[in-house]
């Protein structure tokens, strides 16, 4: 062991080496070996996470882990693929020791046992500054069954999966806020937060339903606004039209707050009015709820309506870095 634990190399052989796949290696070579079935093709997908901004620097380090890997499976999810293989890149500073990275291994091998996914490998190294996490993830789809965000088309029903501003107002339960709501929907809400569930089974299975997909990371509203501009068209969305769960409407949830709440991972799709029942069917064989909530037209922009139709003004769409 070194002075301060058990270094790079100890870390990597202790928490991260168990974790590997077949075509990870061991994780004793520079890089990994995937292969590809003939008539599909890989998707590969990339989120980071930056403590003081993804997550809080004492959230528990096997739910930030959990929560890394799962943003990128639900990225996968979007576009209608299967998750494979992951690889880790972190920056950690000193503070966090063996015991973090040791819970925060925990949480990804918990994971990878529920959605069947394997680290290929990564790197590791020191910071001075706030912890920052890169994941990259990979899955696969059927050749031509990938599920686009340019795909829209005027006709479409707008749909979204599960309940919408729960996250935000999870990261306003852990900063203090809603101290009179109670303790089950405040553990719903942040629960919410810190533990998303991408819709691995239901992304998948909308291929040849679905025109266009993506999922909720910024916010409702403004990632609606990504499938209209790559696809040259506009949309609407009805506010009393979100699902919102027991635990937001416990909170006295505002519709149009929630519309531009983000870090929900909820699947937003928009597909013919002919494939409503099936959508409705694949949502059903995959357990989660879905519910349709607008509309595309032609036009630009993506608009949220209130119960007269009329647009519901908004400060900002959803959330942005920069």
């Amino acid at each position: 062991m070194t002075p301060n634990g058990l270094g790079e190399f100890g870390r990597i052989g202790r928490f991260f080496a168990p974790l590997a796949g077949p075509g990870g290696l061991g994780l004793t070579d520079d890089a990994a070996l995937i292969g590809c079935e003939p008539g599909r093709k890989l998707v590969v997908t990339v989120d980071a996470m930056v403590a003081g901004v993804h997550f809080l620097p004492d959230d528990p380090p096997d739910l930030v882990a959990r929560k890394l890997l799962r943003t990128n499976l639900s990225d996968l999810a979007a576009m209608g693929a299967h998750p494979l293989h992951y690889l880790l890149a972190s920056a950690l500073p000193a503070s966090l020791d063996d015991a973090w990275v040791e819970r925060f291994a925990a949480g990804l091998a918990e994971d990878q046992r529920i959605f069947g996914v394997a680290l290929l490998g990564g790197d590791s190294v020191s910071t001075p500054g706030p912890a920052t996490l890169a994941l990259t993830a990979i899955g696969d789809v059927a050749e031509g069954a990938e599920i686009r965000r340019s795909g829209a088309q005027p006709g479409d029903a707008v749909w979204v999966s599960g309940t919408i501003g729960d996250a935000g107002l999870g990261l306003a339960v852990l900063k203090g806020d809603y101290a009179d709501l109670a303790k089950t929907h405040r553990a719903a809400l942040t629960r919410r937060f810190q533990l998303p569930e991408p819709r691995t089974a239901l992304g998948p299975s909308l291929a040849g339903l679905a025109h266009a997909m993506l999922d909720v990371s910024d916010g409702l509203v403004a990632d609606l606004g990504h499938i209209c501009e790559a696809s040259g068209v506009s949309a609407t969305v009805r506010a009393p039209d979100l699902p919102l769960s027991p635990a937001a409407k416990a909170a006295g949830a505002d519709p149009a707050q929630a519309a531009v709440a983000g870090d929900d991972y909820e699947l937003l799709f928009t597909a013919p009015p002919h494939a409503e029942a099936a959508i409705r069917r694949a949502a059903s064989e995959a357990g989660v709820a879905v519910t349709a909530i607008g509309a595309v037209a032609a036009g630009e922009g993506a608009r949220l309506l209130d119960a007269r139709g009329q647009p519901i003004p908004l400060e900002r769409p959803g959330y942005r870095h920069f």
